[in-house]
């Protein structure tokens, strides 16, 4: 699969946790985030870059967001 970037709706918890809240795919169509099951520090082998994992729910099926930390 290839890397595609988009645009992401996120909040800052009290904690400091950067929480996605919604995703806009590349024909402009909003996704909401269902939930977040996981927040792991981690690299993508698929698609390369270094930085934070969620995954997460949505629309019943289980999803990868990565944030780049150098992007």
């Amino acid at each position: 699969m290839n890397k595609v970037y988009v645009d992401v709706v996120a909040e800052f918890s009290k904690e400091g946790c950067l929480i996605p809240i919604l995703f806009v795919w590349e024909d402009g169509r909003k996704y909401k985030i269902d939930k977040v099951l996981k927040i792991e520090r981690c690299a993508s082998r698929k698609a390369g870059g270094v930085g934070t994992m969620y995954t997460c729910m949505v629309q019943g099926k289980e999803s990868h967001l990565f944030f780049e930390v150098d992007k």
